[in-house]
């Protein structure tokens, strides 16, 4: 099974926002596992996180907007392109403005930032969107078509009542080297007809022949196009950035004619829904389906010597599994301490029925969380070896801010007792520093079997 991938380490690239004119500096950063892309505003007096998905596009014109509340991003697209055409599956993007940097008006410069960076294996399986039947979607001369495949292909015609364009056809299976070779390289492209317009709506500010191609009536402008076909390419380019924002790389055939970003957004938004259709689907038969239940872990094992401690070892004295086990690994580990990590990510299941609008990760999960932590750092002692530990009580819980998708938990734990049969503990949970949760909790220490 594919592992998700994430940076070796920190690259940045610098440069002027395609419409808004602004200089900006766009830095990539590693991510823990199933963290997926998240945008930071780090421009604000408090960072905001912007997790990369459909739910948080808010504008589709001339570029793909994310945005949570009154803070966005726009033109996103290119950096997702960048991101899923080189196979990473998270990443922190920190951006100092409201727009990424236009570049060349291609997403080379990225490719090249996020290259720079390295990319890395991580313990964690990927995940693919694929299907098992035709989707579609069509809006006048619009259509887009999703079919089963192996691979991740896209065949894409474009036709333009031009005298220069015409109609022009690209179909590519899209990997790494095909990526950077045949497609980051297009750039995007405008006709001068349209100039005056688009400056009229406030866009294009910091357009110009270095980072776009634009097309009169009689001729391109610009010295020379990459490819004779550039303008069907750059197409391709945007929809596999769109693409990424359903949240999982892709596996299936996209044939599609005449699409922008509403359409593609609305296919991703689509796809997105038959997705979590067939998870449902998929929970639904297996529960009916009555499975024999799998027999508790016997806890009779030795503290990793070396940190971090991943969820290969946790579940070896937890008997709880996804979606329930909320501890990614334990940062720490004393002899009664212990600091466990959770990233939260839109794709939680719980977000889907807690306040789906303005997700906000339940209170009690994130005492759960801390629950999980005390009972590994409990569990692993030689004395409780075979034992489950049971959370019995809680006392003093105050829950202080707000915990989103884009955060990471910081959970420290320190045990207060654990002799016999029953053991306490006290737990804190901070996000960036800042305390969201405390509580002390009274744990029953009972035979695994």
């Amino acid at each position: 099974m594919e592992k998700q991938r994430t940076l070796a380490t920190s690259a940045q690239y610098s440069g002027i926002g395609l419409h808004t004119g602004n200089h900006t500096t766009v830095t990539f950063k590693p991510a823990e596992a199933n963290t997926g892309i998240c945008f930071v505003r780090t421009d604000l007096p408090e960072p905001v996180v912007i997790p990369a998905t459909v739910e948080n596009v808010t504008l589709t014109l001339r570029g793909t907007t994310l945005g949570i509340g009154d803070v966005i991003v726009h033109t996103v697209e290119h950096v997702m392109a960048s991101l899923h055409g080189l196979g990473v599956d998270n990443a922190i993007v920190e951006i100092d403005s409201n727009e990424p940097p236009a570049g060349d008006g291609s997403a080379l410069p990225f490719v090249e930032a996020i290259l720079s960076a390295g990319i890395v294996e991580q313990n964690a399986i990927r995940r693919y969107i694929n299907v098992e039947q035709p989707i579609w979607l069509s809006d006048k001369d619009t259509h887009l078509v999703v079919l089963p495949d192996d691979d991740f292909k896209i065949t894409f015609t474009v036709d333009y009542h031009h005298p220069l364009l015409k109609s022009q056809y690209g179909s590519f299976t899209i990997d790494k080297e095909t990526f950077q070779r045949e497609i980051a390289p297009a750039r995007t492209y405008g006709f001068l007809s349209e100039v005056e317009e688009l400056k009229a709506q406030g866009l294009i500010k910091g357009g110009s022949l270095d980072n776009a191609v634009v097309i009169a009536d009689d001729r391109i402008l610009n010295d020379h196009l990459r490819f004779d076909d550039e303008f069907v390419r750059h197409k391709i380019l945007d929809l596999i950035g769109d693409m990424f924002l359903i949240g999982h790389p892709l596996k299936c055939h996209l044939v599609v004619a005449r699409s922008g970003h509403k359409s593609n957004v609305e296919l991703a938004k689509k796809l997105r829904k038959y997705m979590d259709d067939k998870t449902k689907q998929t929970r639904l038969v297996t529960a009916k389906a009555q499975p024999e239940v799998p027999e508790l872990p016997k806890v009779n094992v030795s503290l990793p010597t070396e940190l971090p401690i991943t969820q290969d070892f946790i579940q070896k004295i937890l008997p709880h599994r996804y979606p329930f086990l909320l501890v990614d690994k334990i940062v720490e580990m004393e002899d009664m301490r212990a600091v466990a990590v959770k990233c939260v990510t839109v794709n939680e299941p719980f977000f889907q029925g807690h306040f789906p609008g303005h997700p906000i990760m339940p209170g009690v999960l994130i005492i759960e969380a801390m629950a999980q932590a005390t009972g590994v750092l409990m569990l692993a002692k030689p004395e409780h070896a075979n034992k489950l530990a049971y959370l019995m009580g809680v006392e003093s819980a105050k829950f202080r801010r707000p915990v989103v998708p884009g955060d990471q938990l910081k959970l420290e734990v320190v045990v207060l007792k654990a002799k016999g049969r029953s053991g306490k503990a006290k737990g804190t949970a901070t996000v960036d520093g800042k305390v969201v949760a405390e509580a002390e909790m009274t744990f029953a220490l009972i035979e695994a079997n």
